[in-house]
């Protein structure tokens, strides 16, 4: 079974992404933050990772780009949900090496798109 990583500050947002993710036949792991991110990842890679760029302590972006850092941190998908919609918010996500990028608030078709377009669902 796939495993995805859903960091988000919103407790709102994680449950309503895990509800979509598991619909889809992923197990599900949920961090508050990059750096509990960062640590799940050394843990366990997840084979998909959606990522909020605002959060406390490490942001989303930062936690990109230590993540791609990492030996094995260039596996796992990622796709930015994120309130951040403009071209150089979404360009900078790409750099960083991000696969997809979806805005909130999304619904379940956008994010099962999403997800099958980076090859999870």
């Amino acid at each position: 079974m796939k495993q995805c990583l859903i960091v988000d500050d919103s407790r709102v947002i994680r449950k309503v992404s895990r509800h979509i993710v598991e619909t889809l036949g992923l197990a599900v792991d949920e961090c508050a933050d990059g750096a509990e991110a960062l640590a799940a990842c050394n843990d366990n890679m997840p084979d998909v990772i959606l990522l909020d760029w605002n959060m406390p302590v490490m942001s989303g972006i930062e936690f990109l780009h230590l993540l791609r850092s990492q030996p094995g941190g260039d596996t796992p998908k990622v796709i930015f949900c994120t309130t951040e919609n403009d071209v150089a918010h979404i360009r900078e996500a790409i750099d960083a090496g991000a696969d997809e990028y979806v805005m909130k608030p999304f619904d379940f078709d956008t994010l099962q798109i999403k997800m099958q377009l980076v090859g999870c669902a």
